[in-house]
């Protein structure tokens, strides 16, 4: 019989993140001989197991989230609180590297699975004859344009590709607004490495690189990228949900069969750590109302959005309340649910009445709208 592979996976703490290593793990965990052991905080533990439920070769981990101060207690993704404390998020997250060691001492796994946020896994895989492999969850295009090492030579100037960019590329130059939003990549924050140093440094002493794409889809980016950075690159394709798991919870079953068409509702939702303004909030769900369609729109809120002494999701259905439309609930009532919270979006997007997908237009939720055959309406809100 063949040695089991065993492979321990260490995502960044962003459930946008999470999500694609999840994806992976399943992919992999299917494969015969093959053991995963997902590393996350105790706050993501139920989510993820309950995500990973069906991979029977896959074992959730938990590893404690040191104190840092200005982090409030309980913020264990980035949907959690504010930008500011994204920064400090992962400066906790490179304290557990001790709990990162000692595991892997013990476990002795084949390999490690890591992201950008981590760019220390190497130096402590390496002694221990564990293999580091990064796994990028962004687009090819984005690594190529924004983080390879020829990009240092544009002396910070974000508008313009980098030196030896795919010629056949549409893209030759970007705003001057998107440049400036770019610029962050650079940015420390009280003396911690940048955006850009992390995710250079983690591929530049990684053993391979897995991309989350296909020589079909980003062929030209993704030969770039191998040129860059001179390392095996290890195609997962675009990591496409398998199907859903679980069923769709009774009452958005009842409520989606009340519809006589099949693809006349639609999903509107922005991931787990986008989150729109008041005047966005308005304005989107008016012109849901006035496509005379049914439709059901996610809007999330961070924790910290006023409501750090509860964490009950009632503040959040009172605060969304506040936010509608004068008159809007009485003028959609029968047709039109505004939510908050999680749901099932793999479940809510592949059944037969929902046709439509309003997005945020995130690599992963396009992947998802494209595998379930709905019609997409993109709204990007982050670069």
């Amino acid at each position: 019989m063949e040695a089991e592979l065993h492979l321990v996976m260490y995502p960044w703490l962003a459930f946008g993140h999470i999500i694609p290593f999840i994806h992976l793990a399943r992919k992999l965990s299917a494969q015969p001989g093959m053991s995963i052991t997902f590393l996350t905080t105790a706050g993501n533990l139920p989510r993820i197991t309950d995500l990973l439920s069906d991979s029977p070769t896959v074992s959730v981990h938990s590893i404690q989230l040191p104190h840092v101060d200005g982090l409030p207690p309980g913020i264990e993704t980035t949907a959690d609180g504010t930008p500011a404390m994204a920064e400090l998020l992962k400066r906790a997250v490179d304290l557990t590297q001790p709990q990162v060691t000692e595991l892997l001492t013990l476990l002795r796994p084949h390999a490690i699975i890591y992201e950008f946020s981590h760019q220390w896994v190497p130096s402590i895989a390496r002694p221990l004859g564990v293999k580091a492999i990064n796994f990028s969850v962004f687009s090819s295009i984005s690594m190529a344009y924004l983080v390879v090492p020829s990009r240092r030579s544009c002396s910070g100037d974000m508008s313009k590709t980098p030196p030896g960019f795919p010629a056949e590329s549409s893209i030759s130059s970007v705003p001057n607004y998107q440049a400036n939003d770019f610029a962050y990549i650079f940015k420390s924050f009280d003396g911690m490495p940048s955006v850009y140093d992390r995710f250079v440094s983690c591929i530049d002493t990684s053993d391979a690189i897995i991309i989350k794409s296909c020589v079909e889809m980003e062929g030209p980016y993704i030969n770039y990228l191998e040129s860059e950075y001179k390392k095996p690159v290890l195609l997962a394709g675009p990591t496409v949900p398998e199907p859903a798991i679980g069923d769709l919870e009774s009452h958005w079953e009842e409520w989606l069969e009340r519809f006589p068409e099949d693809s006349s509702v639609i999903l509107c939702s922005f991931g787990s750590e986008t989150f729109l303004s008041d005047d966005s909030i308005k304005e989107l769900l008016l012109g849901l109302e006035m496509t005379g369609l049914p439709f059901t729109a996610v809007l999330n809120f961070p924790k910290s959005s006023g409501h750090e002494d509860c964490n009950c999701a009632h503040s959040h259905e009172e605060m969304l309340k506040q936010k509608l439309p004068e008159g809007f609930e009485e003028r959609v009532k029968g047709r039109g649910i505004v939510h908050t919270g999680w749901v099932r979006q793999q479940q809510l997007l592949q059944h037969r009445k929902v046709g439509w997908y309003v997005c945020h237009a995130g690599f992963s939720s396009l992947m998802e709208g494209i595998v379930y055959g709905c019609r997409l309406v993109m709204l990007p809100l982050l670069e």
